[in-house]
């Protein structure tokens, strides 16, 4: 166990450049979904650059990074195998799996812009970004206060969490179309 807390390390750095992909990626469809309401050769010129961008976040940092964290994750299981029969940890593997329904949900929305087929607003997806904020605050909760932390205060935090984001989303959308306004 003398190398535990390297394989820990990496698991926490591919963790972060991972979430780093899955907060950034959405971001870049909401720039393509608002550029495909520009005329030419605006649309065109971001429209490229945007899939570029964002097809080299996608293969090269956060799959990577999704699949490196999972296997330092593995590896750290087989390491402290008792960890497996915490309460906190089967809670924490439960949300990784739902977080990875997200990845593959994300990658399809990623296939779908590649070939320019928007499915959704980018309003949509200012929500849909948030989604890995809020795997992200209960994944490190589960993580630092193990079994401390209660089913009620996960709910509730999460719950919490939901509404300040749609507060904020709502807040800003409401300045955007001011701001619109102001500039036409």
């Amino acid at each position: 166990m003398e190398y535990y807390n390297y394989i820990k390390s990496l698991h926490l750095i591919f963790v972060i450049t991972w979430f780093a992909g899955l907060f950034y990626e959405p971001r870049l469809f909401i720039y393509h979904i608002e550029a495909s309401k520009k005329n030419p050769p605006e649309k065109d010129i971001l429209e490229k650059q945007l899939k570029i961008m964002s097809r080299r976040l996608w293969y090269f940092i956060a799959w990577p990074s999704a699949i490196l964290a999972t296997i330092f994750a593995v590896w750290l299981m087989v390491l402290v195998p008792t960890w497996i029969e915490e309460s906190w940890m089967r809670i924490k593997i439960s949300f990784v799996f739902l977080l990875f329904a997200y990845h593959f949900k994300t990658h399809q929305i990623f296939l779908q812009l590649q070939k320019d087929e928007i499915n959704y607003s980018s309003n949509f997806m200012r929500i849909w970004n948030e989604g890995a904020t809020l795997f992200l605050f209960v994944i490190v909760f589960l993580a630092i206060l193990k079994n401390a932390i209660s089913w009620i205060s996960i709910f509730l935090g999460v719950l919490f969490l939901g509404i300040i984001l749609t507060l904020l989303i709502r807040l800003y959308k409401v300045f955007r179309e001011k701001s619109n306004l102001n500039n036409d």
